[in-house]
C-alpha cells in the first residue's frame, strides 16, 4: 500500500539566502503543490509535546471524548470521524479533533481541559506554527484552525483509507506528522507516492485558494492518508485560511503576465461560498475548484 517514496522537495528556511528560498518554494508549488521545510523556527520540543498531548487526548475514555462529538462543520471545535458520513460510501478509518485557533483568546475557552496540559501545549504550537505560516504566505491570513488526526491501527488497511484522495479547501496547510509511521501519500504524474517523514521537518502543501489566486500557476496537491495494520498514526494539520468575506480573485497583473488578452481561469467568489460548497460534497468527488471555473 505504501509503494514508492516521493523525492522530497526539502527546503532549508535557515540557509540565509532569501532569494534562493523564494525560488525553491515557487518551484515546489508549481511542480508539486507540496514541499517540506527544516530550520523553520518551530522548536523540536514544541512539536514533540504537540504529538504527545494529541496521543493522550485520543487515549482518553470514549465517553470523555464524546462530549466534543459533532458532525456540524461550522462548529469551532468538534470531534468527529470520517469526512462526510451522509454522502460517502466507504467511511474513513480516522478520528479527528478540529480546533479553531486564531485568535487564541477567542477559542481556547472551548478547548478540552483533559489532558490538563492540552491548552498550554496546543496554544504554544499554534503560535509558533502561525508565525511560520505567515512567513510562508508573505501576507497576513485572517483565520487559522487545525485538525488533530488519529488513525488507529487497521486490521484490513487495503479496504479503506484514513483519508481519501482530496485537495485542501484553504490557502496553505502545514502538517506535523508522526515520524515513526508512514501514511501520507501525494499524487505525482499519475502515481501515488509516499511522503517519507523526516525528523523535525514540517510538510507544507498548497490549498485550493492559492491555486485560484495564482491562476493555476501553483497547484493544490492531491493527497491521501493510508492506514497501518500494526500501528496507530497521528498527524496535526494547521490550515491557514482567508476570512469568510474575502473575495478570491487572481490579480490582473498575474493574468497579463501569461499573455495578452488572457482571462482568469476561475470566477470571483468568497471563501465562505467555497467552504460551504466544499463541505457539501464528498472529499473524493473531484476537484471543487472545477465548480468555480469561468
Amino acid at each position: 500500500m505504501y509503494g514508492e517514496y516521493l523525492e522530497n522537495p526539502m527546503i532549508d528556511l535557515g540557509c540565509g539566502d532569501r532569494d534562493y528560498i523564494v525560488r525553491q518554494i515557487a518551484h515546489a508549488c508549481h511542480q508539486y503543490g507540496f514541499f517540506q521545510v527544516i530550520n523553520h523556527g518551530v522548536s523540536k520540543e514544541t512539536m514533540e509535546k504537540m504529538l504527545q498531548v494529541s496521543k493522550e487526548f485520543f487515549d482518553l475514555p470514549v465517553e470523555e471524548k464524546m462530549k466534543l462529538y459533532s458532525n456540524d462543520p461550522t462548529k469551532t471545535i468538534r470531534l468527529s470521524t470520517s469526512s462526510n458520513l451522509q454522502k460517502e460510501k466507504i467511511h474513513n478509518w480516522r478520528d479527528y479533533l478540529r480546533l479553531h485557533c486564531h485568535p487564541l483568546d477567542k477559542f481556547t475557552n472551548e478547548w478540552p481541559t483533559n489532558p490538563t496540559s492540552f491548552k498550554e501545549i496546543v496554544s504554544n504550537y499554534c503560535m509558533e506554527i502561525r508565525e511560520l505560516g505567515l512567513k510562508l504566505e508573505e501576507a497576513i491570513s485572517e483565520r487559522q484552525h487545525m485538525a488533530i488526526n488519529y488513525y488507529p491501527q487497521c486490521p484490513e488497511p487495503e479496504l479503506t483509507y484514513g483519508l481519501p484522495a482530496h485537495t485542501d479547501p484553504n490557502t496553505l496547510t502545514i502538517l506535523l506528522q508522526d515520524t515513526q509511521v508512514t501514511g501520507l501519500q501525494l499524487l505525482k504524474d499519475g502515481k501515488w507516492l509516499s511522503v517519507k517523514p523526516f525528523p523535525n521537518a514540517l510538510v507544507v502543501n498548497v490549498g485550493d485558494q492559492l491555486q485560484a489566486l495564482s491562476n493555476s500557476k501553483y497547484k493544490s496537491s492531491w493527497h491521501r492518508a493510508v492506514v497501518n495494520a500494526h500501528k496507530a498514526r497521528i498527524s496535526i494539520a494547521t490550515f491557514l485560511c482567508p476570512s469568510n468575506d474575502a473575495v478570491i480573485k487572481a490579480p490582473r497583473e498575474l493574468i497579463e503576465e501569461e499573455e495578452e488578452d488572457s482571462e482568469a481561469i476561475y470566477r470571483d467568489y468568497t471563501y465562505a461560498e467555497y467552504y460551504t460548497k466544499f463541505w457539501s460534497r464528498n472529499l473524493d468527488q473531484g476537484h471543487c475548484l472545477e465548480l468555480f471555473k469561468n
